[in-house]
């Protein structure tokens, strides 16, 4: 009965097929053509790998709609994270050339990488052309500084998950640490229902069994507790259609590993009980501030936005359970009002909000907050 639950696809790198490739974020169905690279654990793992080899390799990050329309090189050329080849800065030959580097890097084979631009920089230098062997070279002490950042130096394959597990006060936290091609991508947290009554091991496997159905599964997985290894290696690996290693005995740099995973495990949970106590006491501040009978569980808050009165937006966020609800988050698109009329904007978002509730659409919210004075509370009032 351990649950877990994310919404969210996992993101990768792109590298598109087009005639210059581009370098992109990508989270969601792949097209073919295109590369992909990943998983990576968050958003921010991929933007940041994407600004680092913008500044190694130089691979356009622009859409193909401003692309096809440059009279002249944009910033990023000018700070030294593109090569323009928009404006034929750079033959397509060359450019396919750190295309592949910048795709065998991703693959771990960072490398064979390094000793392609050596030989390429030696080569240069033997021919005295002095600009480009030192453009070669800083292209390989930016490497080396990236690989030195985020290589895992003994791991037996390039690709691997590590998984820890660990309780506070009934609640259970897996922490997920992703390495793909020898790198360490980053990791993250989760925080299953219902583990109250289960135990660590129990719950990695509950995880273990509803992760891996909807995600591409490692060559390895190095897990911090005693488990049924030997049956979901099986199970693993029937589903991935290839052999699946499951360690439980972890050595060497993978028990570093497993300790790093295991501190984030201790670290998240600690950090979200601490939130969760902070947002309660902040619950009852706000029922005694406000003369409530009783301690309010959902919130859900209202706000108006025109440009000059034009393209008028509403929007309610919500917070219940103790956390911001992300996903019951709205946008309303506002028309038939008067330009600028913020009162008939308030009227019309929180209608249409709490006529779906009023037909049983909806959750009844505790307490509503407004943004705005007496005018926007009194349309509140009436709605």
């Amino acid at each position: 009965n351990v649950l877990f639950r994310d919404d969210k696809s996992y993101p990768y790198i792109a590298l598109t097929g087009d005639d210059f490739p581009r370098l992109a974020f990508h989270r969601g169905t792949q097209r073919k053509g295109t590369q992909y690279f990943g998983p990576f654990p968050n958003a921010v793992a991929v933007r940041e790998s994407i600004q680092l080899l913008q500044k190694v390799f130089k691979l356009r990050t622009c859409e193909n709609s401003v692309f096809s329309n440059r009279s002249r090189p944009c910033l990023q050329y000018q700070i030294e994270r593109c090569t323009a080849p928009c404006v034929d800065y750079i033959s397509s030959e060359d450019y396919a050339h750190d295309v592949h580097h910048a795709a065998m890097f991703l693959e771990g084979k960072a490398n064979e990488v390094l000793n392609v631009l050596g030989d390429k920089m030696n080569t240069a230098a033997a021919n005295q052309e002095y600009e480009t062997a030192a453009v070669l070279r800083d292209r390989m002490q930016a490497l080396r500084q990236v690989q030195a950042k985020q290589f895992v130096s003994d791991f037996s394959v390039s690709d691997a998950d590590v998984i820890a597990c660990t309780e506070l006060q009934g609640q259970h936290c897996i922490n997920l640490v992703m390495i793909r091609g020898g790198r360490h991508l980053g990791d993250k947290s989760f925080f299953p229902k219902n583990s109250q009554d289960a135990s660590l091991s129990e719950t990695v496997e509950a995880f273990l069994t509803q992760h891996y159905m909807a995600q591409n599964t490692p060559p390895m997985i190095v897990c911090g507790v005693e488990m049924d290894a030997k049956g979901f290696e099986e199970v693993l690996s029937e589903q991935a259609g290839r052999k699946i290693r499951i360690i439980t005995n972890a050595i060497g740099d993978k028990r570093v590993w497993l300790k790093m995973a295991q501190t984030n495990a201790e670290l998240a949970l600690g950090q979200r009980a601490a939130t969760s106590a902070n947002q309660a006491a902040k619950l009852i501040a706000l029922r005694e501030a406000l003369h409530l009978a009783e301690t309010v569980e959902r919130i859900e808050c209202f706000d108006i936005s025109h440009t000059m009165g034009e393209a008028t937006v509403g929007s309610c966020v919500v917070f219940d359970k103790g956390d911001m609800q992300n996903s019951e988050y709205r946008r309303y698109n506002v028309t038939g009002i008067t330009p600028g009329d913020d009162y008939a904007a308030m009227r019309d978002v929180l209608t249409r909000r709490y006529k779906k509730v009023a037909a049983g659409e909806g959750k009844r919210p505790d307490l509503i907050f407004i943004d705005g004075g007496k005018g926007q509370l009194g349309v509140a009032i009436d709605v």
